[in-house]
């Protein structure tokens, strides 16, 4: 009774972010049809690309598990996100001659302009999470009430699509991406143990593999997003007053540091297993 229970609650779970992304694609189709925002076309070519590579890497890699290919489809969108981000970085860099490069984290800039080819980027990376939440949808590769991955794909919907509509914070929302430098490395060693190499605490490539994990995670996950919440904090009296920029930008950093939170609690978890499985396999007999 209780089993049935919770499916029916889980399957009232996949309803509601059915419809959610229901409401978001109509949303984006007017955009782009009715008020004629082609700026806006990337967002569909995005999903389209993804979902184009989750057709094709069964048929390359003979795996059609459906939760090895959305991980190799993350993997290689956090690739992807992560090229695109540093080469917005450097090329603005480049075109301010390296001489007002502190310019560039200006609040102004931040929030008010968008450098070349960041619109851009972030809409492709909103047809990757619409892509993703369907494919997550349709092969239920999500568990409980209040599946934290499908909530996260929203909240980012929300957020990136409203910056998206009013041009607004833009630059800000490309510094987030740079996390996606450390999910590369995340989505690696997934793919790695869901092709069979688990066991390989004495493996050079697996203790690199850790190192630039922890690395990133510190660097790109971490650090990057405590300095971009101090960042709009301290510009706070800069923001528009009764305006939904600031409270939105707030909210939505406080859950990426939690997040961040307990992906470290269980990167730590998953580091003491796989770096002492003898320990590992006697704890879950015992």
């Amino acid at each position: 009774m209780a089993m049935g229970s919770g499916f029916n609650q889980e399957t009232k779970t996949g309803a509601f972010f059915m419809a959610t992304l229901l409401i978001w694609v109509f949303s984006v189709l007017w955009e782009i049809l009715i008020n004629k925002r082609k700026e806006l076309f990337p967002i569909v070519l995005g999903f389209i690309f993804y979902q184009s590579a989750n057709w094709v890497i069964p048929k390359l890699l003979r795996n059609c598990d459906p939760l090895f290919v959305n991980t190799c489809v993350s993997l290689l969108h956090s690739s992807t996100t992560s090229a695109s981000v540093l080469f917005i970085l450097v090329n603005q860099s480049m075109i301010s001659n390296g001489v007002n490069v502190n310019q560039m984290f200006e609040h102004s800039q931040l929030v008010e302009h968008t450098w070349p080819w960041a619109f851009t980027a972030l809409c492709f990376s909103c047809g990757y999470f619409a892509y993703d939440q369907l494919d997550m949808l349709l092969n239920r590769l999500y568990s409980g009430w209040i599946p934290s991955i499908l909530l996260h794909h929203f909240l980012l919907l929300i957020c990136f699509t409203l910056a998206l509509y009013r041009n607004v914070t833009i630059n800000y929302l490309i510094l987030t991406l740079i996390c996606e430098l450390h999910s590369v490395f995340l989505h690696l060693r997934k793919v790695r143990r869901m092709a069979g190499f688990r066991d390989c605490n004495g493996s050079i490539f697996v203790k690199a593999e850790w190192v630039l994990n922890w690395t990133s995670f510190v660097l790109a996950r971490v650090v990057s997003h405590i300095l971009i919440t101090v960042k709009l904090i301290r510009d706070a009296s800069k923001f528009d007053k009764g305006g939904v920029e600031l409270p939105l930008a707030l909210f939505g950093m406080a859950g990426m540091n939690l997040l961040n939170t307990f992906l470290g609690i269980d990167l730590l978890k998953a580091y003491r297993r796989e770096m002492n499985p003898q320990r590992s396999r006697q704890n879950h007999h015992d």
